[in-house]
């Protein structure tokens, strides 16, 4: 009898949560949170751009990584969990950030379950979660590569098990994805995986020094634990996100590359690895949500306009440096000069064919500024959001959804003289390095969950693309709409009401700060009311089923300019419509010509057009360009600029997240004009 009164105590402990905590951020009553979640299961692609990319996903890269992450003769992950659990004898293979990585593949297959239901998907978790839960030590610990040691004894002395290891990074993401599946299935087996992890985080935390403390040198478990306290509720968890940031700062041995040479109260500028920085900054924003400490978000805004107007590429990417100096920590003496890398370099310091840009930064840039909208309800976050996840997020993956890419350049030029450490074309797995692929898997799964979301004052629409939501107001009325639109290739969208509360309901329509001459009208009546771009136009009345709210937001060809002590692409343009940055391919180039050569006419038509590649529909941009004759630089580094007669040459531009999906060529963003 005892057994069933638990067990019921369960279902509705999970029932009773799953009815509230339901979005990728579960702050539906986080008391610093101007915005709430919808439901993972609330918005549904039904056409156009996200519904094609959805499809990729689910069709592909899902299946892809899932198939891969299972063959270990590639990828040891799995193998890793199944040697842990003693299921086999063997010795730990691939990067310390191997558990990590199934984690976010996991998280992935989670978010499209909410939205598909496809048993196979949960039959594949479930399967997983019990091979998770053989891993897991009794004290809650889950990192293979210390398990298996422990185990097995196979390990060995190597870095994995050294201070400043991935075993936290693992288990954030580990409780991140336990959250998710969570509230996709209503389902618990994982989430007591994770209560475990948290467990242990908590012990381990209370007890350890600052020097113990500091191996964590990605920190997903600040986020992973805020959702863990929201899930659960449980105290001790907001306590353990506290003191991880009290921590951080107050060793000896800090560096700017971990961001914790000082406490995170005295850092106003983004500095160091850029994919740590964007995660603490994320987790940061989490801890504000619960507990408002003003001092928290004067920093996080801080380092925002730092990052923003000074340190962000125009694709929304983040990280500028493969390697170099620390701005902040550095000394004459070259004894205590400290190295960063995949770092956040100077103010302005931009460079584009060595841009390291890596898609987890890109991916961090995301959910750093998702969780700024939640706290500031502010649409200068959505924007962002929207930039990186058109640009520097899609480009790391190819269209057909199973090659990728580490790190965005903004140029690919074939005379560069030295190799990089990670090439300029997609692969299908990254030795050592394949973090960014389970990184956009997941994200790609979750941008229905950025679209919408609810206030007490009203639905918030943050990102347009065609889609159903099905949800419920913040009063607990129902809430169903249709958007429909051609967006990013068109900027006409139409919102029809099916279901409305009775009374005045609210909707506010983000109006992208890229844009100008938006126009809003209801019921084909046009609203007069002034609106202004980066905000959030507010239309409310008494709506009834079929009403129609259409905004209309012009799209010309912008050629952007770049401020000029960004000196790698003073006098250069780059070309914008809508989201969307364009780039140019060699492809379109006559033969011994580098996209580096061309100038751009600034007086072109730029006519717009599609094309299909890989059976995607792209918009191109046409316009005209020069090419002088004497464009060798053999031997030359500086040379009078030829007097000779060049040639036109039409081009045509294609989105920048497409490029290099027509096999090895040049690529560029900026170009002179």
């Amino acid at each position: 009898m005892k057994k069933h009164i638990i067990l019921l105590s369960t279902i509705l402990f999970s029932t009773s949560f799953l009815a509230q905590n339901k979005g990728l951020v579960a702050n539906s009553e986080s008391p610093y949170s101007k915005l709430q979640s919808v439901g993972l299961q609330d918005v549904k692609w039904t056409n156009g751009f996200w519904k094609e990319q959805f499809d990729v996903e689910t069709k592909n890269t899902l299946p892809y990584m899932w198939n891969l992450y299972h063959n270990d003769s590639v990828s040891h992950a799995y193998k890793n969990f199944e040697i842990a659990a003693g299921l086999m004898k063997g010795k730990f293979s691939g990067p310390s950030f191997h558990d990590g990585d199934f984690y976010k593949i996991f998280e992935g297959m989670a978010a499209t379950y909410a939205v598909t239901k496809d048993k196979k998907l949960d039959q594949q978790m479930d399967k997983a979660i019990a091979l998770f839960a053989k891993v897991q030590r009794k004290d809650g610990y889950i990192h293979t590569p210390v398990l298996i040691d422990e185990r097995w004894g196979t390990l060995g002395p190597e870095e994995v098990k050294k201070q400043l290891g991935f075993e936290k990074y693992n288990m954030g993401h580990l409780m991140t994805a336990a959250c998710i599946h969570y509230r996709a299935t209503g389902k618990i087996n994982f989430l007591n995986i994770a209560k475990g992890v948290a467990d242990y985080l908590y012990d381990f935390y209370k007890k350890a020094s600052p020097e113990l403390a500091r191996n964590a040198i990605c920190p997903s478990h600040y986020m992973g634990i805020v959702e863990m306290y929201r899930t659960t509720k449980n105290p001790k968890y907001l306590e353990l996100a506290n003191n991880l940031i009290d921590i951080r700062g107050t060793t000896e041995d800090g560096t700017d590359d971990n961001q914790d040479r000082v406490p995170f109260r005295q850092q106003t500028t983004a500095m160091g690895h850029a994919v740590r920085a964007n995660y603490l900054y994320a987790g940061v924003a989490d801890l504000y949500a619960e507990t408002g400490e003003k001092k928290l978000l004067d920093n996080l805004e801080s380092i925002w306009d730092d990052v923003t107007y000074r340190k962000m590429y125009i694709t929304g990417a983040c990280g500028a440096l493969y390697d170099g100096v620390s701005p902040d920590g550095t000394s004459y003496d070259p004894t205590v000069v400290q190295k960063i890398h995949q770092a956040y370099g100077r103010p302005f310091q931009l460079p584009n064919a060595t841009a390291h840009t890596e898609t987890c930064a890109n991916i961090g840039n995301v959910l750093w500024n998702w969780r700024m909208l939640q706290i500031t309800g502010e649409a200068k976050y959505a924007d962002i959001v929207e930039l990186a996840l058109y640009n520097s997020v899609l480009s790391g993956v190819n269209l057909e959804g199973d090659k990728f890419c580490y790190n965005n350049p903004l140029n690919v030029s074939d005379d560069l003289p030295f190799h990089q450490r990670w090439g300029n074309e997609r692969e299908g797995y990254i030795k050592l390095s394949n973090c960014c692929a389970p990184n956009v898997t997941r994200t790609i799964a979750e941008v229905g969950n950025y679209a919408y979301n609810l206030s007490k004052e009203g639905l918030i629409v943050n990102l347009y693309g065609s889609n159903t939501l099905n949800t419920k107001t913040l009063s607990g009325e129902s809430l169903e709409i249709e958007q429909q639109t051609n967006y990013p290739w068109d900027g006409k969208i139409t919102l029809k009401i099916v279901k409305a509360p009775k009374d005045k309901y609210t909707f506010f329509l983000r109006i992208p700060g890229w844009s100008s001459g938006a126009e809003v009208a209801v019921n084909n009546s046009k609203i007069q009311d002034k609106i202004i771009s980066g905000t959030y136009f507010k239309v409310n009345q008494k709506w009834k089923k079929g009403d129609v709210i259409e905004l209309n937001l012009p799209m010309p060809v912008e050629l952007m300019e770049a401020n000029p002590l960004v000196e790698e692409v003073k006098n250069q343009v780059a070309v914008k419509r809508g989201p969307l940055v364009y780039c140019l391919e060699s492809d379109q180039l006559p033969v011994n010509s580098s996209v580096n050569d061309v100038v751009l006419n600034l007086n072109s038509d730029f006519k717009i057009d599609f094309t299909e590649l890989k059976n995607r529909k792209l918009m191109t941009i046409e316009a005209t360009s020069f090419i002088a004759q004497d464009n060798s630089w053999k031997y030359s580094l500086y040379k009078p600029i030829s007097a000779k007669d060049g040639k036109s040459v039409t081009i045509k531009l294609i989105p920048y997240f497409a490029w290099g999906n027509k096999g090895k060529g040049e690529m560029t963003v900026w170009m002179s004009h």
